[in-house]
């Protein structure tokens, strides 16, 4: 996958305060992109924002009402978005529900950027954009319980870090099928093994080890991460990627069996409506 500087884009990224997300709105930025940057911490994303002197956005995920008024503020400053990087995520340690009754995980990664996609969705296809969601890895030997959404039997972090990424992929392949034809792309990928601030706080201790100074000396940095969210930002697709696939490293990557069951990935997007009031 190769990538070309087609035009000036105007690029939301959202979980841009830190790690990959605001080493991409660096890149894109220097690149004279419009960037928009979307963050949880008022005062980490204020200080990314003013860096770049670009504007921001300050959304929790953790709660859906954020999510809408973040939608409201895009559709009215933004009449055109070309691109929309959801990149927020996280990892919990012990299982939590949020305000709006559901798994912390799955909400943060999953329900909040579905959300948000949908709330922007005339602005998107008007844009004919593309919704690049940033997944993982972690997803390949994972499963989506479609019973069990929230988790409430079985849950262990990574279990429920696993299965809301797979989700990202398979809300990837649905905007594909239901929107393609009319404009959007979108696409997921696994950004690396990146050494960020990545569950430190909230996560299970494992994850404390990827702010450490030896995972800066093994692990990617957060610059070499960003850059795969650069090149699918950058790139056009059709041209420089396919939409609807999952990429690691410039390829269409494998992920678990399920990411491919396009039954699972209807069935999804419909008790994600429902969850967050669409439906």
């Amino acid at each position: 996958m190769t990538s070309h500087l087609t035009s000036h884009k105007t690029i939301v990224i959202t979980g841009a305060s830190d790690g990959i997300g605001a080493a991409a709105a660096r890149a894109l930025a220097a690149d004279g992109h419009e960037v928009v940057v979307v963050g949880r911490d008022p005062g980490k994303t204020a200080a990314v924002a003013d860096e770049l002197g670009v504007e921001r956005h300050v959304a929790d995920y953790a709660r859906l009402d954020d999510v809408r008024a973040l939608a409201a503020a895009l559709a009215e400053a933004h009449p055109r978005i070309d691109v929309l990087a959801n990149n927020a995520g996280g990892i919990r340690g012990a299982r939590q529900l949020t305000a709006d009754g559901h798994e912390m995980t799955f909400q943060v990664n999953h329900l909040a950027p579905f959300l948000l996609t949908n709330l922007l969705l005339d602005t998107l296809l008007a844009s004919s954009a593309a919704v690049i969601t940033t997944s993982s890895m972690a997803s390949r030997n994972a499963r989506v319980d479609l019973g069990d959404l929230d988790m409430a039997v079985g849950y262990a972090p990574f279990r429920a870090y696993g299965a809301s990424k797979l989700a990202n992929i398979l809300f990837t392949r649905e905007l594909h099928h239901r929107f393609h034809g009319r404009g959007l792309s979108s696409a997921a990928f696994h950004p690396g093994v990146v050494a960020t601030s990545f569950g430190v706080t909230d996560g299970p201790a494992v994850t404390r080890f990827y702010g450490s100074w030896l995972a800066r000396a093994v692990f990617a940095s957060p610059a070499q991460g960003g850059s795969r969210l650069v090149r699918l930002a950058e790139g056009t697709p059709g041209v420089d990627w396919a939409s609807g696939q999952y990429w690691v490293g410039g390829r269409i990557g494998r992920t678990s069996p399920q990411a491919d069951d396009a039954d699972a990935a209807h069935r999804l997007w419909e008790a994600s409506a429902e969850m967050v009031g669409l439906a």
